[in-house]
């Protein structure tokens, strides 16, 4: 789970990961031979039994440098990954944080740009917003708005979403799922865990290569295999 690639050292939520930083994540995969993949690809090649040595990325928020700084690191590693965007809020601005700079987000060149270059792009709603908080409308607007804007933006099925803060409950899953998502990644949703709330490893600038391995070596003892997994709450 990524968020920004970026060179800014103004972090209070430990959401960035410089450039060079990534790229050298990105190395250590490839030298544990492991591929970087979407979660969509990786979701298939778990139904179809092909999914050893492939890992899933993903980058929450969908920011600008996802463009500008980690699409080039990403193709040069002949990698794929999944941005969750926010298409209400298109060429805006993370005014959710109440702490910490402001970062531009994707506008529709950036997303059809991620598309183009096989990223998938996939939803984190409209506009940001905590779905276990939501109302009734709000929710449906969040889940079925941002498919249906996303669909229209790319040409392509929007199968994903993610869920805004990592908040999820039986609710916001149902919803999920009643917009005609395939999937949707959380980040540790306890014993919602299922093909609706699909957990998630945090990686940050300081993530070395140890602190990968461990990472990863945690999350296969704490976790489920996604291939078991059931369908949802």
């Amino acid at each position: 789970m990524y968020h920004s690639v970026s060179h800014t050292t103004d972090d209070p939520y430990r959401i960035t990961v410089s450039p060079p930083r990534f790229e050298r994540q990105l190395r250590w995969l490839r030298g544990q031979g492991l591929k970087g993949v979407s979660m969509a690809e990786l979701l298939r090649a778990r139904a179809a039994g092909t999914a050893r040595g492939l890992v899933g990325l993903t980058f929450d928020d969908g920011y600008a440098d996802f463009t500008a700084e980690a699409l080039a690191l990403l193709r040069r590693h002949e990698f794929t990954a999944t941005v969750f965007v926010l298409p209400g809020l298109l060429g805006g601005v993370n005014d959710w944080d109440p702490l910490g700079p402001r970062r531009p987000l994707l506008d529709e060149r950036g997303i059809q740009q991620a598309a183009t270059w096989g990223m998938e792009v996939a939803s984190h709603g409209l506009r940001h917003v905590d779905l276990t908080e939501a109302d009734d409308d709000t929710l449906r607007r969040e889940t079925h708005e941002s498919r249906q804007l996303l669909t229209e933006l790319t040409g392509h099925e929007v199968t994903g979403f993610c869920y805004p803060y990592g908040a999820v409950d039986v609710r916001a899953a149902d919803a999920v799922r009643a917009a005609g998502y395939q999937y949707a990644c959380a980040i540790d949703p306890g014993p919602l865990t299922g093909r609706y709330a699909l957990p998630r490893v945090h990686v940050g600038e300081q993530d070395t290569a140890l602190r990968l391995r461990l990472k990863r070596g945690l999350h296969r003892w704490r976790r489920q295999d996604p291939a078991d997994l059931p369908e949802g709450p």
